[in-house]
């Protein structure tokens, strides 16, 4: 790495961590720390209990902030290079505006990759977490929750044995509603199983009016067998079956996919689940755009003001979740495909930042 990469790279390390910082206050103060003290006056919640879920709160916290922070890193290291003629000095030498946006972009890149591996191995761990101590520690309740779209993977030597879906779970009446069970023998699928509902009865699942599909080998229909009472093929409890889902935000990319791919088999709506898939790149990568749009923009003198750039980025933040949230919608509303809902947002960004790069390269 040249003298001048390790010298822009310098300048970037601290506004970024300083955004870091800041950003991340800023979501602490408004949100977290108002819920904790919302569980501590209403619950009683325990010191232990609180200080759990403050820390299993700050990886995601962190993750959001890493794009802001690239914004606000890239506005203030270019605005002082730029406020004290370092950028000129640099351009007199020989060098292209292209050239010097290199170590940022690279930076940028780094960033937006380590923002989607915390995104996909620490986050949905972190946000289960919370979860259980909110219900479990804070709430201390134990009883299952009525939910929609129920999925259970039951894997023997680590390949799936069955499957089952429920389009509801009523947990006043320990009803599975709308019940689709497959069974799988060394990978093949072997047998299906329907009914329309399922109800707890002391120790089992007794599934209520349906019908069983046996397949050979190649798929071919063998058998259909209807009853009106029969045995549920899964020894989980009401409870065990309610702690197993999990919400977006707990879910990794592979658990979004094959929830996906199982709403899809029962022609379910997925559009809220395919945004989410979508955004778990498209976020993180935002580190990406941001920088594309903030370095040509701290070019200018007046931005060397940390205040000025600092508003700068709350602006320019403002616009880009805005625009976000009205794709998510759009998308989870089947109006636009998920894709699209998920980088629309990003894509804007792209064409602006180069844009602005063109312009400054000019």
């Amino acid at each position: 790495m040249r003298i001048l990469d390790k010298y822009i790279l310098k300048e970037l390390l601290g506004p970024f961590f300083f955004g870091i910082a800041a950003f991340s206050s800023v979501f602490i103060g408004t949100s977290t720390l108002f819920k904790i003290a919302q569980y501590v006056t209403q619950y009683g919640a325990s010191i232990a209990s609180v200080t759990k879920l403050f820390f299993y709160s700050l990886p995601a916290i962190v993750v959001l902030t890493f794009p802001m922070s690239m914004l606000l890193a890239a506005l203030l290291s270019f605005g002082r290079l730029s406020g004290s003629s370092e950028i000129t000095a640099m351009r007199s030498g020989g060098l292209s505006f292209f050239r010097l946006t290199v170590p940022v972009m690279i930076i940028a890149v780094g960033v937006s990759l380590a923002a989607i591996v915390l995104s996909e191995v620490v986050v949905p761990v972190a946000n289960t977490s919370q979860r259980n101590i909110i219900r479990y520690e804070i709430e201390q309740n134990i009883r299952p929750k009525s939910q929609e779209h129920i999925i259970v993977k039951e894997l023997k030597d680590g390949h799936i044995e069955r499957l089952l879906y429920a389009q509801s779970f009523m947990s006043d009446t320990n009803t599975l509603s709308g019940i689709s069970v497959q069974e799988f023998e060394a990978g093949q699928l072997v047998r299906i199983e329907n009914a329309e509902s399922a109800v707890w009865a002391a120790d089992r699942w007794i599934m209520y009016n349906g019908t069983i599909t046996d397949l050979s080998t190649d798929g071919r229909v063998g058998r259909i067998l209807k009853f009106t009472e029969q045995v549920l093929p899964t020894t989980k409890s009401p409870k065990a079956i309610s702690d197993e889902q999990k919400k977006l935000d707990e879910m990794s990319m592979n658990e979004l996919k094959q929830h996906v791919k199982v709403l899809k088999k029962e022609d379910a709506e997925t559009s809220k689940y395919e945004v989410e898939l979508y955004r778990r790149v498209a976020i993180p990568m935002a580190s990406f755009v941001f920088a594309l749009i903030g370095t040509p923009l701290g070019l200018s003198p007046n931005r060397s003001s940390s205040s000025i750039g600092f508003g700068l980025s709350i602006i320019i933040i403002f616009i880009y979740y805005a625009v976000l949230t009205v794709c998510t919608a759009l998308g989870e509303g089947g109006v636009i495909p998920p894709f699209a809902a998920a980088w629309m947002a990003n894509l804007v960004g792209i064409v602006v930042g180069l844009y602005l790069i063109y312009k400054a390269s000019r």
